[in-house]
């Protein structure tokens, strides 16, 4: 297996993000790796250029896994239309228990009685989502309020109202039931916030709740299962 940097035409790569990498550490760590790679195969070769564009289509949590797509060279330019496609997600939702970020980022801040949930109302209620809606994304975001990103604000102690974006949820599968703990698949429009998803999720049934994991599986037609782990690409820029 080897790894060849197209200088016409680019390079789409499928990452595996690992848990508690920002989608940024991975772009950079590829973006230095790849300059390395170039030097050594071009040298000091005159009109090779040294300065490579490397960008992602789609940011993931620090503490979300899976597909992060990584655009090389000239392929940057397709990211806006990548990010526009349809997200699938698996992950679980911890009941009974709220947090200001909406998963585990930051401390519990509420807790709540979970004894009357039972299986069916938890199917029941995962139905309710499916369609169109109005989301409120969280305040911990990188979406920008007045030139500012969110969770700048938000961890500045300032309070903040997002503005609500519209959404589309194709599906809402609930895979496995352990309370607290909810595991669930998710196919979803751009935009979607999961961790809005299991904040709204927890509120319909009368609790609480927050993001527990997340993984990314599918993006469009990109998929994890065809992704690099991050270490196995670096040692293929570095081979």
């Amino acid at each position: 297996m080897n790894f060849h940097f197209d200088t016409e035409k680019g390079n789409v790569v499928l990452i595996n993000k690992p848990l508690e990498w920002t989608s940024f550490d991975v772009v950079n760590k590829i973006r230095y790796a790849l300059l390395r790679y170039l030097h050594r195969i071009h040298g000091d070769e005159p009109g090779v250029k040294r300065k490579v564009k490397v960008g992602h289509a789609g940011t993931l949590d620090p503490l979300a896994t899976g597909l992060l797509i990584v655009c090389m060279g000239k392929q940057t330019k397709g990211i806006d239309a990548i990010m526009a496609s349809e997200k699938e997600y698996t992950g679980s939702i911890y009941l009974g228990a709220t947090t200001p970020s909406y998963d585990r980022e930051t401390k519990v801040d509420r807790t709540f009685d979970i004894s009357g949930i039972t299986a069916e109302l938890i199917h029941q209620t995962a139905l309710k989502f499916v369609g169109t809606q109005q989301q409120l994304p969280p305040v911990f975001s990188a979406i920008k309020k007045d030139g500012k990103k969110l969770y700048e604000s938000a961890r500045a102690g300032v309070e903040i109202t997002p503005e609500p974006r519209t959404i589309y949820i194709h599906s809402f599968e609930i895979t496995g039931i352990a309370l607290p703990l909810v595991h669930f698949r998710v196919v979803c429009s751009k935009g979607t916030y999961i961790r809005s998803l299991a904040y709204d999720f927890g509120k319909a049934l009368a609790s609480g709740a927050h993001l527990h994991e997340l993984c990314r599986t599918r993006s469009g037609d990109f998929r994890l299962t065809d992704a690099y782990e991050l270490t196995e690409f670096l040692k293929l820029l570095e081979a």
